[in-house]
């Protein structure tokens, strides 16, 4: 009996993979379609965002009225008071 090729396994996987994304694109509504078209170009390497991720980073210092404004924000997650990612995810329309 003669072995399958191990690419055979592989490709498998990614046909799997291609079936689930498309079910779970079915799932979606149109604010979401927005959402997952903007992922997509920038996994896909739509030119702007190719370049957006490849531009050099400008080093600023952080300013003091900065450095309070993001101690105020840490010191609640501190104390449990962030929001749980599914309160996000409804927010912004990213959920059935």
């Amino acid at each position: 009996m003669d072995h399958l090729p191990c690419d055979l396994n592989e490709e498998r996987k990614e046909v799997v993979a291609r079936q689930q994304a498309h079910q779970l694109l079915d799932q979606l509504g149109p604010v979401q379609y927005n959402a997952v078209a903007q992922l997509l170009e920038g996994l896909a390497g739509v030119p702007l965002l190719q370049s957006l991720t490849q531009a050099s980073v400008e080093e600023e210092g952080i300013t003091a009225d900065t450095n309070a404004a993001l101690d105020r924000p840490r010191a609640s997650l501190a104390r449990g008071e962030g929001n749980p990612q599914e309160v996000i995810l409804r927010e912004f329309g990213l959920t059935r």
